[in-house]
């Protein structure tokens, strides 16, 4: 067990010992670090104190530091450094301030959201390095409690108390079928004419497999699910090889297969999704999530 130090003995004490030490009297000193000359003395006279032997000596109405305090001014140097760099050190590990930030993605938002934040972001703190991470909402809020990732692109996390979560667009959610299909011609789907019709859609943990479900309740029948996967992207390919329908986000429309439609859900079975962007609480001061929230609100902004 390391030997106690007295209480009287702290970083700001020692911060006051060498602005006293540099600046050579108290009325300086003072000045330097925005504090009263008498804040100053108390501080010096609460050191010898806390080390229990003399500092300083009278000399006329100026204090002069002894033997004994250059040599706990160069250990307060060597103190303060270590500690600066040790609570820099800390800070990188948790992610705060650190040169990288990592930002946790739906496969989905990787065509067109995903990239433009990336580049507000590089332009607001052009020395940051991002790191992308891709999952289902499940996985995502897990890594986020986890300390795995900074922040999560991702549905809007319901009962999350522990999250901070910014709105940055509201989405809709379409019947997607092969251009072939007879529902491709329709102006809107009757989901609840569609109990024969075979379905594909991704694992659970998904926020669209949340709407997906959601939807089928709503309907009154279970899907026949002949396949699940766990991407959106192969999701949008099995439909586009004929293996069954599904419902998707208007969002991923500019990466459609060209053979694959999206047709609007009648009004009884229409659902939005909200996209946010969601950090921990306790990380809200975090500058590069204060960064990334002013990149988020211009292209939410942009996207009006």
């Amino acid at each position: 067990m390391l030997p106690r130090i007295d209480e009287e003995i702290t970083f700001r004490k020692l911060e006051i010992l060498l602005a006293f030490m540099e600046a050579g009297n108290l009325a300086r000193a003072a000045e330097q670090l925005g504090i009263s000359a008498v804040s100053v003395h108390r501080a010096l006279h609460s050191l010898e104190t806390g080390t229990r032997c003399s500092l300083f000596r009278l000399e006329g109405r100026n204090l002069q530091p002894n033997d004994a305090a250059h040599a706990l001014a160069d250990v307060a140097r060597d103190v303060l450094r270590t500690m600066s760099e040790g609570i820099r050190s800390t800070r990188e590990l948790a992610g705060y301030a650190a040169d990288r930030i990592r930002i946790g993605s739906l496969y989905s938002l990787t065509s067109r959201t995903v990239p433009a934040l990336i580049m507000g972001l590089k332009l607001r703190k052009p020395e940051i390095q991002t790191e992308l991470v891709l999952g289902s909402n499940d996985d995502l809020l897990r890594k986020l409690r986890d300390g795995a990732i900074d922040a999560a692109l991702m549905g809007f996390p319901e009962g999350a108390g522990d999250l901070e979560s910014q709105l940055l667009f509201e989405d809709d959610i379409y019947f997607a079928a092969p251009a072939a299909s007879p529902h491709a011609g329709q102006q809107e789907v009757d989901l609840g004419a569609c109990a024969d019709e075979r379905f594909v859609s991704l694992t659970d943990g998904f926020v669209t497999y949340g709407g997906f479900l959601e939807a089928f309740r709503i309907a009154g029948f279970t899907p026949h699910v002949a396949m699940r996967t766990g991407d959106i992207f192969s999701l949008m390919n099995l439909v586009s090889g004929g293996i069954g329908c599904t419902l998707l986000p208007g969002r991923v429309r500019p990466v459609l297969p060209s053979d694959v439609r999206l047709i609007p859900l009648q009004s009884r079975y229409r659902m939005r999704q909200k996209i946010t962007v969601s950090f921990l609480r306790t990380r809200e001061r975090d500058p590069n999530l204060l960064a990334l929230l002013a990149t988020c609100r211009g292209y939410k902004a942009d996207i009006a």
